[in-house]
């Protein structure tokens, strides 16, 4: 019994001990909030950035998959993907990413026809993910911004051709 009382002496010591503001709370609660306001004023990269990247992946990505280059198509997808998962880890406060999901079938389907080494699968599946980015920017009042099967190479300086 005395055993106990003592560890409940101690613990309550200890606590008191602990609620304390002394001179090294005040300093760990300076660095803390010193690194809150760093952390709320460093770069985050918004919505649009990440649009902007997936529009030149999605460029490369028909340029890659027409020249039967599989590796760049596998690349370029898995790019797009990179920037939509950026959109939902970065981008929570627009109500737009909610939407983002409609993009996962055509995404797995294109994947698939890239794995298979499919060109009339991608082609198929190529135009679905783009009817699919364009019906999610009418979803979201962005019908503004039309994606369509690019003409030309987003870069003169690559070979999208299979080395």
């Amino acid at each position: 019994m005395k055993c106990a009382i003592l560890i409940s002496i101690a613990f309550t010591a200890g606590l008191y001990a602990c609620n304390q503001s002394g001179p090294t709370n005040k300093l760990l609660q300076n660095r803390i909030d010193s690194l809150e306001q760093k952390l709320a004023d460093s770069y985050r990269p918004g919505f649009g950035e990440f649009m902007s990247g997936i529009q030149v992946h999605h460029s490369k990505l028909w340029f890659a998959g027409k020249n039967k280059n599989w590796k760049l198509a596998g690349f370029e997808i898995a790019e797009i993907e990179e920037a939509l998962s950026g959109i939902k880890k970065y981008c929570t406060d627009r109500p737009e990413t909610n939407d983002i999901t409609m993009i996962d079938q055509p995404m797995d389907s294109l994947k698939t026809a890239i794995q298979n080494k499919d060109p009339v699968s991608f082609n198929t599946g190529y135009i679905a993910l783009t009817n699919t980015c364009n019906s999610c920017h009418k979803a979201t009042h962005h019908e503004f911004n039309v994606i369509t099967v690019p003409d030309n190479p987003p870069f003169s300086n690559q070979d999208f051709r299979a080395q």
